[in-house]
């Protein structure tokens, strides 16, 4: 049996929490409600925490799910994220030249609004693998999917952001 304390185990996936939550609502006020929603959960099952497999995957699982029925219950449209999106900050060590630092922050700022158009599916994969670095393994059980279709998911996902950033870096938008 298992001694989980929610203070060490919990609380210090709060951040991965919210920008999973925020990948997917893309609303920082809603992704912290559902961040807040969560661990709410997460502590009122607390007498399956010996159970458990893994504390973050079924944090993740809890999360993904809370964030798609706020998204299903709001029916809304998607909107993009704020450009001030909180967790990504400009890379000054590129370039001390300004003109190459504005055009790589706003490449950023492309596949950010890019990766919004995206299906829930393939955004939320490719969030889980690419910006949070989760293994195929994990996504799967976090998604409740195969690990193959993770891995088409984020395949397309891919394949779908390389030809639009293509396509707008050769025409504009």
């Amino acid at each position: 049996m298992k001694d989980i304390s929610f203070r060490t185990e919990v609380l210090p996936l709060k951040d991965e929490l919210f920008r999973l939550a925020l990948r997917i609502t893309l609303n920082r006020a809603d992704a912290e409600d559902v961040v807040q929603e969560t661990m709410l959960k997460v502590w009122s099952r607390r007498e399956q925490w010996s159970e458990l497999e893994s504390m973050e995957a079924f944090c993740l699982t809890i999360c993904r799910n809370t964030a798609i029925d706020k998204l299903k219950r709001a029916d809304r449209q998607v909107q993009t994220l704020e450009e001030d999106g909180g967790y990504d900050h400009p890379d000054h060590s590129y370039s001390a030249d300004p003109e190459e630092q504005t055009v790589q922050r706003d490449r950023v700022m492309l596949v950010r609004r890019l990766m919004d158009q995206l299906p829930e599916k393939q955004r939320t994969c490719m969030q889980l693998r690419d910006v949070e670095g989760k293994p195929y393994k994990e996504i799967a059980q976090v998604m409740g999917i195969t690990e193959q279709q993770v891995k088409v998911n984020i395949f397309r996902a891919r394949q779908t952001l390389k030809q639009k950033f293509q396509q707008t870096e050769q025409y504009g938008l």
